[in-house]
């Protein structure tokens, strides 16, 4: 966002940075602080939440920030973030309530801890960046309602996939092209992967066995189109979408059908295409004016047109989501309104009645993209809702789980988000 750099020099230059604080020092969250701290000008991390404290110290100091100030109370936080120290805490609720910070950067990926930050962070109006693809694809669109009464954003991040497709989304829209479909490039998709089998990746890439599980097992791209379908309007073709393989991703403007990129627009994804790993938007144009100038342009004979970006940088961007919420109060991905796609749960193995659900990139199952409509018609039982929930009955491989086959765990904010998320938008078709 260009824009956005010429704003945080000026908020430099008056000695006003933007004031960033963050939940979850893990792999992504190291790499946002480097790039705020040596990297960002305007903008300053001034405090880091992490269940280890050691591991948020980690954090600063490979960024080369001193001094770190642990606290354990509010006053503390706000004499730390005024004296310029770098404040670390293993209570999140402290960022969400002290005064010193504009923006909260969320990238823990735990639902029912996350739901509980992000409802406190829009109670005390702060801005809220989720690295979080999977509350937000769970309860993304009360939580909306809240920043909106609130007069906060919440927003997906830039350099996630979300962001970069949503980006892209805007972009095409902006130039005259009506855009029909938001897709990922994908190198893997393998429904029955575990943290078994996904370890010696994740060592590989400094990240949990169950993190590169919910990559490779279709759960991660459910969740982040899901957040794409929520924010345009777009639906799924089918179940988990089409997922067609091809070499190159101009390939894509012959792979889905017409009628239904013409109908509302999908969200889907490409296996095992050129340039990987990134995303693309088809934009439709029947003008023949136009058609000749895109020929031109090497663009193709259209009316379908793809535009993609050939990757995708996450903690290099994600500070940027965080001034355009503080400084122009946009966000870079937010739901319209009622979910339009959600994410269910299904069987990756045969369950037996007593099992209890492990979660997202887990042994249990997987997540995969559908309709609300039909989620909701068919009480489908929400991935990002799954973890901790124990089998009334055996669940053969690959059933979709409903409420009624499980028992909740008592007392979670996330389900009473999700219940009263159903009761605001109820019937929105």
């Amino acid at each position: 966002m260009i824009i956005v750099d010429r704003e945080l020099e000026r908020r430099q230059q008056k000695g006003n940075p933007v004031r960033v604080a963050m939940v979850g020092a893990g792999y992504m969250g190291q790499g946002i602080a480097l790039q705020i701290e040596q990297y960002i000008t305007g903008m300053r991390l001034v405090a880091i939440a992490n269940r280890t404290l050691s591991t948020a110290k980690k954090a600063y100091q490979a960024a080369g920030a001193e001094p770190i100030k642990p606290v354990e109370n509010i006053s503390q936080l706000e004499a730390a973030i005024a004296a310029g120290h770098y404040a670390v805490t293993d209570d999140a609720m402290l960022i969400c309530e002290a005064e010193g910070i504009d923006v909260i950067i969320e990238a823990t990926g735990d639902v029912e801890h996350s739901a509980h930050v992000a409802m406190r962070a829009i109670e005390n109006q702060k801005h809220l960046v989720l690295m979080n693809a999977e509350l937000d694809a769970t309860v993304g669109s009360i939580l909306k309602v809240y920043a909106d009464r609130a007069g906060v954003v919440i927003t997906n991040a830039d350099g996630d996939q979300p962001g970069v497709m949503m980006n892209l989304y805007r972009f095409v829209k902006s130039i005259g092209y009506q855009p029909v479909l938001a897709g990922n490039i994908k190198g893997l998709q393998d429904y029955y992967r575990t943290p078994d089998t996904q370890k010696k990746f994740a060592i590989e890439h400094h990240i949990t066995p169950q993190m590169a599980t919910s990559f490779a097992d279709g759960t991660k791209i459910s969740m982040e189109n899901a957040i794409v379908a929520n924010a345009t309007g777009f639906r799924v073709g089918q179940r988990g979408m089409y997922g067609p393989r091809c070499a190159h991703v101009n390939e894509t403007v012959d792979l889905y059908p017409m009628d239904q990129l013409l109908n509302g627009g999908l969200v889907d994804y490409i296996l095992g295409a050129e340039p990987g790993p990134g995303v693309f938007v088809l934009g439709y144009n029947t003008d023949p004016v136009r058609q000749d100038y895109m020929k031109y342009f090497k663009m193709g004979d259209g009316p379908l047109y793809v535009f993609y970006v050939p990757y995708h940088l996450p903690h290099l961007e994600v500070p940027l989501t965080a001034a355009r919420a503080v400084l122009f109060k946009d966000a870079a991905v937010a739901p319209l309104g009622g979910p339009v796609c959600d994410v269910i749960t299904v069987a990756k193995r045969d369950l037996k009645a007593g099992d209890v659900l492990d979660g997202i990139g887990g042994f249990s199952s997987y997540g995969m993209i559908e309709n609300s409509e039909t989620c909701q018609s068919e009480n489908h039982l929400l991935m990002g809702l799954s973890e901790d929930c124990k089998l009334k009955r055996d669940i053969s491989k690959d059933q979709v789980l409903t409420v009624e086959d499980v028992t909740f765990p008592e007392g979670r904010l996330c389900d009473r988000l999700r219940d009263e998320q159903n009761n605001h938008f109820s019937n929105p078709y």
